[in-house]
């Protein structure tokens, strides 16, 4: 077990990169003392937690081939059918190891976004099957195309908008050799249109906070990849990211889903020397400032 942090940026159907590089992890035996999971990296992180290698790329395609119609859609409120991903899935379809999951001794949090105070939720479950799978389903919501989750009375949506990338929590629990796995190219960042800014506001009245966060999660999520970027330049962090064009969120093709699959796999494999030298040396100078 290493004394790492995994930290996994979501991005929905992109995560099939992140599925591949913990596949390879996985059949190396390699795993860390904690987990953040945003979004589809928190599918990934729970399956990574369970050491079921091919788990979470199974449930990306099957998903992508059952999605749902426009009837559906709008009779669900969900681009995606979250009840049977979250609840058919790893109850039946695709069994989750609950049992694995629970025993391991790695902390794994799934990064959501509260509804009310616009603020990042990090939340954990040991004991209760249900509850695990609530909160990931609410770290999954993405705003606008699914159906706000609540948790213990509270409501939730992506985690993704509040803490895309949650560096910081990891440092702030004491973590100083942390490993990212990013979803896009280097060098990306978000733009939010005014236009855009007020739908947000306008749809999300009755969450002013929420729709703050949404506003202005692009500022946010472009300050952390910059600081990711420079503590990945002085090797401080261990990074990795797509070499070949990332595809999109809603990507449907399959051939290009396992590509983008196999692109992680192969970068982790060809990096997994350079991954285990950065575990071993010894604290950089100076502090990680975040």
């Amino acid at each position: 077990m290493q004394k790492a942090a995994m930290i996994l940026e979501g991005g929905a159907n992109r995560g099939i990169f992140t599925s591949g590089v913990l596949d390879y992890l996985m059949e190396q035996e390699f795993y860390t003392e904690y987990v953040a999971g945003v979004s589809m990296g928190c599918c990934n992180g729970i399956d990574y937690v369970s050491r079921q290698i091919g788990r979470t790329k199974e449930c990306i395609i099957r998903q992508n081939r059952e999605r749902l119609d426009l009837k559906e859609m709008w009779k669900k409120k969900s681009l995606f059918d979250m009840e049977r991903v979250f609840r058919s899935y790893p109850n039946h379809e695709i069994p989750f190891d609950y049992e694995t999951y629970f025993s391991s001794p790695t902390e794994f949090e799934a990064v959501a976004t509260d509804c009310l105070s616009g603020k990042a939720a990090y939340l954990t479950e040991k004991t209760d099957k249900e509850r695990l799978m609530m909160i990931c389903r609410a770290s999954c919501s993405m705003p606008m195309v699914s159906p706000i989750v609540e948790v213990d009375g509270k409501p939730y949506l992506d985690g993704g908008v509040a803490d895309s990338v949650p560096l910081k929590r990891a440092l702030d629990k004491g973590y100083r050799k942390l490993i990212v796995v990013l979803t896009r190219n280097y060098g990306y960042r978000k733009s939010t249109s005014k236009r855009t800014m007020r739908c947000y506001q306008l749809i999300m009245r009755k969450y002013p906070n929420l729709a703050k966060a949404m506003c202005l999660r692009a500022r946010y999520y472009n300050k952390t990849l910059e600081q990711v970027e420079k503590l990945e330049k002085q090797g401080k962090i261990f990074v990795i990211r797509p070499q070949m064009e990332a595809i999109g969120r809603l990507e449907r093709d399959e051939k290009r889903l396992e590509l983008f699959y196999q692109n992680g796999y192969d970068q982790m494999k060809e990096k997994y020397e350079s991954l285990l030298s950065y575990m071993e040396q010894g604290r950089s100078k100076g502090e990680i400032d975040v």
